[in-house]
Parts: structure tokens; C-alpha cells; sequence
């Protein structure tokens, strides 16, 4: 089960994924809402036009069918003609031929065939848009039908503005929340560098005048031939030693390291050999490799911390015995991989994504930080990748680490079997 981080801060970020997801959930009801509303109005808008064509419609009619003895008929309808400045309109006949038309982006020097193809294709689109409005042409005397018209018509600018509206806005709304949103990780990401910077500072710093002084302290249990006899000093000098690269380890973080070319399996045996005594018995390391001699470029110390850590967590893994295979193989495009394989518990594949987020920790006691630093030494200094490339519960997990060789070294070759 795993268990909540014991570093401050790291709670959240570790939970950042639910409030993501609240934020996308708000987000999207304010969208709809906007567009929800939005469409309120453009249905009202679309009602006024209609009623404002049909009025439109009416006044051609009554125009057509009434006797004008006073010029009153004449002068309301064209009040009510001429009142439509913005909805496109076109007037044609029963064989489809256009009569008149109004608010049409219509140049006027255009020759009249180019005039009667662009009226076709505005009258297409307004048979696609909506239905025409019929105008009954009666005889005044009678009341005899003689002819009907139709009324095409679309949406004013205004309304197609409208209808557009609020996706423009959420666009830009859009843009502007990920504009911000990169420069909160940015800014996010420089905070967390600079906290991880300063702590490992101190660290290095905190462990230089112990380190000095344990140096003291071998060269003086170095002169009593009874405890050089026994071997305690060679061994004293291997963990200071240690220190020694820990605190070079530290003193790495924050500035660019150089990368040398070094012999990958020689270091690999460098951590395994220092291991080895300070594990339980019956755990068992073994080191699988076509040759014993395949380099790649890498800064020895924090490349040595990454197998270590994966080391620690695969004993962790499989508690107080097991085994753990480490490979070392050259690989396609000048490549060297690098797989730690442990016999442990496994990772569930829902969790495989979050091994490498600082503070995720699936055991009792533990920050959570030795795979996220592992992850930033081996991707950002090294440019290389490390991932886990198959874990089965109850069987084991396997990380591999992608390295760039050094060219002479690259020699195609399988993979012994462990």
C-alpha cells in the first residue's frame, strides 16, 4: 500500500492530478454555460430576423396586391422595405430567377454573369439555411392567385458574430489559462530546482568537515598493527570513500556535469562489489555482460548513485532475500542499456506511471526522492532515458537505462540469459 509523503509541499503536488481535474470540470461548466447562453440569444436573434423577413415578405405582398389610389400603400411598404439594412435577402420567382436582392456583398462593376453566379450560390446557401418565406401574388379586382414568389434570406453579420462569439472568447480564454498555466510550471519547476539545488549544497557542505576528520581517523587506526592486521582499516577506508562520493554527488546537483567516457561495467562492479557486504546474504547480485569492457559517456559518481539507488529499492522490494540481475549490453544506434532486474513484489500498473514523481514512496519510511533524482541524472545530465520496462506483481521489476556509447565501443550483440 503505498503511503503519503512525509516531505511538506510534496502532498500536493502528489495530489495535483484531483485538483486538475476540478479545475478542468469548472472550467468546462463555465464553457458551457457561456455557450448554453449564448445560444439563448442567438435563438432570440434568429426568431426577430425571421418575424422581421416575414414582415418584409408581407409588405411585397400587399404592395403587389393592393391598389395604390392615395400612395399610402406605397409609402408604408417602403418603410418597411428599405427599415432591413443588415439580414441578406433575396426575392425570386417560381422558376428560381432573383427578382431583387438587398445586403448582398454584391460589386456593382461585376459583368452580369459573374453577377447571376454569385446570387446562385448566395441563393443555394439560404435554401440550405432555412425555408423561404412564399409570397402570394393575387389579383386586387378578383382575389385570383396569379403567382407566388419566395423570400431567401440568411443570418445577419450581426448574428453570425454572435454565434461565433463565444468560441473566439473561449479561445483566447484557452490560450491565455495554457500561456499561464507553462509559466506557473516553469516558474514551479525553477522553485522546486532551487530548493533541490540549496539542499544538496548544504548537504556536501555539512559532510566536508566529518569526512576530514574520519580521514584523520583512518591514518591514526592505520599506525596500531593489531587493527590494520585485521582488515577494520581497509574497510573504514572503503565507506570513507564512499562519503567521499556522496558528497561529490551532492556538490553535482544544480551544476552541469562533464560527461568522461568510462568503462559502464567497471562501475556497475564498483557498486555491486560495495554492496554486496552491506546486504543480507541471501540476496544475491549478479552482473550479466558479452564483454567486460563497453563505454558510454557519463559522469562516473552520479551515474554510480542511479544503479545504487535501483540497487537499494529492489533490496527493499524483495525484503530479506532474493536476487538482482544487472545487464549490461550495447544496443542499436550506439546505444549501451542497462537493466536492473529484482525477483521482489512487482509494481500494480496503475502505479508504474508515478515511480518516478518526487515523494511517491511505497514503503513505511522513505522521502520518495532516490528514482526522481535518478530520473534527473540520468535524462537531464545525460541525456538518456530510464523507465521501467516490465514489472509483474509478485514477480519482479525491471528498470532500464538508455545511455549514449562512445563510438569505438559499439559492437552489435545479444544479451546472455541470467
Amino acid at each position: 500500500m503505498s503511503k503519503k509523503s512525509s516531505i511538506p509541499g510534496l502532498a500536493f503536488y502528489q495530489n495535483n492530478s484531483a485538483a486538475k481535474w476540478i479545475v478542468l470540470g469548472v472550467a468546462v461548466l463555465i464553457s458551457g454555460g457561456s455557450i448554453y447562453y449564448t445560444k439563448i440569444l442567438v435563438d432570440q436573434l434568429k426568431g426577430r430576423e425571421r418575424q422581421q423577413v416575414q414582415l418584409y415578405a408581407k409588405a411585397i405582398e400587399y404592395t403587389a396586391n393592393e391598389d395604390d389610389t392615395g400612395g399610402d400603400v406605397n409609402f408604408i411598404a417602403q418603410e418597411i422595405l428599405f427599415q432591413n439594412n443588415s439580414i441578406p435577402i433575396i426575392l425570386a420567382d417560381e422558376k428560381g430567377n432573383v427578382l431583387s436582392y438587398r445586403n448582398l456583398d454584391l460589386v456593382e462593376t461585376w459583368s452580369t454573369k459573374r453577377k447571376d453566379a454569385f446570387l446562385a450560390d448566395a441563393m443555394e446557401t439560404m435554401k440550405t439555411t432555412y425555408e423561404p418565406i412564399t409570397v402570394t401574388l393575387r389579383d386586387s379586382q378578383t382575389g385570383e392567385v396569379f403567382g407566388v414568389q419566395y423570400i431567401y434570406y440568411k443570418n445577419s453579420f450581426l448574428l453570425i458574430q454572435l454565434i461565433a462569439y463565444p468560441y473566439i472568447q473561449l479561445s483566447v480564454i484557452a490560450i491565455f489559462a495554457f500561456i499561464s498555466y507553462l509559466a506557473f510550471s516553469y516558474s514551479k519547476a525553477a522553485e522546486q530546482n532551487r530548493v533541490w539545488v540549496g539542499l544538496a549544497k548544504e548537504t556536501a557542505h555539512q559532510l566536508g568537515t566529518p569526512l576530514s576528520s574520519l580521514m584523520a581517523w583512518v591514518e591514526v587506526l592505520r599506525e596500531d598493527p593489531a587493527i590494520n592486521q585485521r582488515g577494520i582499516v581497509e574497510e573504514l577506508e572503503k565507506d570513507v570513500y564512499k562519503l567521499r562520493i556522496v558528497t561529490e554527488r551532492f556538490s553535482s546537483i544544480g551544476s552541469v556535469p562533464t560527461l568522461k567516457r568510462e568503462n559502464i561495467v567497471s562501475l556497475v562492479n564498483n557498486v555491486v562489489n560495495y554492496l554486496r557486504p552491506r546486504v543480507s546474504a541471501k540476496i544475491r547480485i549478479e552482473v550479466f555482460t558479452l564483454s567486460d569492457h563497453i563505454d558510454a559517456d557519463v559522469h562516473a559518481p552520479l551515474f554510480e548513485w542511479v544503479i545504487e539507488n535501483l540497487c537499494k529499492n529492489a533490496v527493499d522490494a524483495m525484503g530479506n532475500s532474493g536476487t538482482i540481475a544487472i545487464k549490461v549490453l550495447r544496443g542499436n544506434e550506439g546505444k549501451v542499456f542497462i537493466d536492473v532486474s529484482d525477483t521482489g513484489k512487482g509494481i500494480p500498473r496503475s502505479k508504474i506511471s508515478m515511480v518516478f514523481r518526487p515523494g511517491f514512496t511505497t514503503k513505511k519510511r522513505g522521502w520518495g526522492l532516490g528514482l526522481a533524482l535518478a530520473r534527473r541524472i540520468i535524462d537531464t545530465y545525460h541525456n538518456g532515458k530510464i523507465f521501467v520496462k516490465s514489472s509483474e506483481e509478485s514477480q519482479g521489476t525491471t528498470f532500464r537505462i538508455v545511455l549514449n556509447a562512445a563510438p569505438e565501443s559499439f559492437v552489435q550483440g545479444p544479451l546472455p540469459t541470467a
